[in-house]
């Protein structure tokens, strides 16, 4: 049931690296976080130069196909795509000033940047920059990061109260071990410390600020594609749950003598119902995400209707990928009840993102809001 047409191994690169992926995941589980490893292969695969500028060595590719590889990644474990979403932070990179983009890509175009932006931290004013102290939560890929950002305030100075980060590198960051959590244990977002780092104020950047890059890769709503990059995880979590049940459904029957799970008509309508949910909510999805993008390459600026579709489609994405996700999990029966067994990692993996703020049940009113021709929230769309 897979949507990725079949590719032979050594056409594609990424299909021995999937296979290992999945054989891992329980690693990354216990671990609370990607293996070293894992994070260069991914790296070497090309997931942190996909949406890096040409003029920086990078693919420059479109937002599609980053989700997609991202989805790709996802249905192998939805950790490892969580992790390799972050090859999105070039869009935030990008309102950085353009000698401090060629200072960070300088050596290549395979930069890792991860970091937490909550709760933002008020940076002090001194000689070479801005003072950063403090604890931010949620650093996913930190560990396997180079550069790491965190969240800042200024002050009274330009922009106060809007978000901004600063950048620095990730050996001048501590990051403390503390995701004991429920779903998607192998992001690694742990909570980040630093303490009394000076950062050049051509290091630091307001996220979602206009870029300084040109080219319509660079004008494609980067909050709305820092919802998508974490929904397509869930839809791709959804996807591996719903063929798990679908590959045990014909197995071993029931303890107590029922038919197995296939011969079941409560199992066939619900299985069939589920991917027919997962196949439009993933249509809607990347059809927002191509509508906008052929507006961008040709030259329009890019209405709010349509941003809003983007956001509208990547909570969607991400509901839809939780119910299927619970749909294969309740199927299951008690296979699925152990730890260890693949769809109870799914079901939570795919709870976990449905609750993330950028999709969160709050995004569903503000996009109503658009829908019904009234004012944006505040930082949506």
């Amino acid at each position: 049931m897979n949507y990725v047409e079949p590719v032979a191994a050594e056409a594609d690169p990424f299909v021995p690296l999937l296979a290992e992926i999945a054989a891992r995941r329980a690693e990354f589980s216990e671990q609370q976080q990607l293996s070293a490893d894992v994070v260069e292969k991914l790296r070497a695969a090309g997931v942190y130069r996909a949406l890096v500028p040409r003029i920086f060595g990078g693919d420059e590719c479109s937002p599609a196909d980053f989700l997609r590889m991202i989805e790709r990644i996802s249905i192998a474990d939805g950790s490892a795509g969580w992790v390799a979403s972050f090859g999105i932070s070039v869009l935030y990179l990008a309102s950085l000033p353009m000698e401090t983009l060629n200072e960070i890509y300088g050596n290549g175009p395979d930069v890792i940047f991860a970091g937490g932006l909550f709760p933002p931290q008020t940076a002090e004013v001194v000689d070479g920059g801005l003072k950063v102290t403090g604890k931010w939560k949620f650093g996913s890929g930190s560990t396997g990061a180079d550069l790491i950002g965190v969240g800042i305030k200024v002050d009274g100075g330009q922009n106060a109260g809007l978000p901004r980060m600063a950048v620095m590198p990730a050996k001048k960051v501590k990051v403390v071990p503390n995701w004991e959590v429920n779903g998607l244990k192998g992001t690694g977002s742990h909570d980040l410390v630093v303490e009394g780092v000076v950062v050049p104020e051509s290091w630091t950047f307001i996220r979602g600020g206009k870029a300084t890059l040109d080219g319509p890769l660079y004008r494609y709503p980067s909050m709305g594609f820092a919802a998508q990059v974490l929904a397509v995880v869930g839809l791709g979590v959804a996807r591996a749950a719903l063929d798990e049940i679908t590959s045990i459904a014909g197995g071993r029957g029931s303890i107590t003598g029922a038919p197995v799970l296939a011969d079941r008509a409560y199992v066939q309508i619900e299985v069939a119902k589920a991917e027919a949910a997962l196949r439009s909510a993933r249509a809607f999805f990347y059809e927002a995400t191509e509508a906008a993008w052929q507006k961008l390459v040709a030259g329009e600026t890019l209405p709010i209707e349509d941003i809003n579709l983007i956001r509208l489609a990547a909570s969607h994405a991400a509901r839809v990928g939780s119910d299927v996700a619970g749909i294969a999990y309740k199927l299951s029966g008690t296979t699925g009840i152990y730890t260890a067994h693949p769809i109870a990692r799914h079901l939570q993996d795919a709870m976990v993102v449905v609750q993330h703020a950028f999709l969160s049940e709050g995004t569903w009113q503000s996009a109503g809001r658009v829908l019904l021709g009234l004012e944006s929230a505040p930082g949506f769309p």
